[in-house]
């Protein structure tokens, strides 16, 4: 069995890591569409569904872009599609669309408590304080 690197955020239809992971993630899981969140933008010659959704790191109020990528997973998984997400690392604008994720689905009820699941499936989440406000901006507590 080989070790992956990637993670399953819901199963059987979400995963998330790093850019490197897509080629042994749709060898594995055959994803419908991926989402690369990286700020620059790389030419998409894998030949599979990819759409860029950047989020630019250490960049002041990023909620517009960070909110678009959440809806962009969330909106693919609703409408029945196996979805994969990613950054360079899959560890900071991965983790906080995880984040995002988890809170639109209703898996978790605060950033932190979002913040820990991911963390507990991604070890190496790793959420930014200023994308952490961001996501506190975007999801208010009630």
């Amino acid at each position: 069995m080989t070790t992956k690197n990637y993670h399953e955020l819901i199963k059987d239809r979400i995963y998330f890591g790093g850019a490197d992971d897509v080629k042994d993630m749709m060898a594995n899981e055959k994803a419908d569409v991926i989402f690369d969140l990286r700020a620059e933008s790389h030419e998409n010659q894998s030949g599979y569904d990819r759409v860029h959704s950047p989020i630019v790191d250490d960049a002041a109020n990023q909620d517009e872009s960070i909110k678009k990528s959440i809806e962009h997973v969330v909106n693919a998984y609703n409408e029945g599609k196996k979805v994969y997400f990613h950054c360079g690392g899959g560890s900071g604008r991965a983790g906080t669309v995880a984040v995002g994720t988890l809170m639109t689905l209703g898996k978790a009820h605060t950033i932190d408590e979002a913040e820990e699941m991911a963390k507990s499936i991604r070890p190496k989440v790793n959420v930014k304080p200023e994308m952490k406000q961001a996501l506190l901006r975007l999801f208010p507590s009630n």
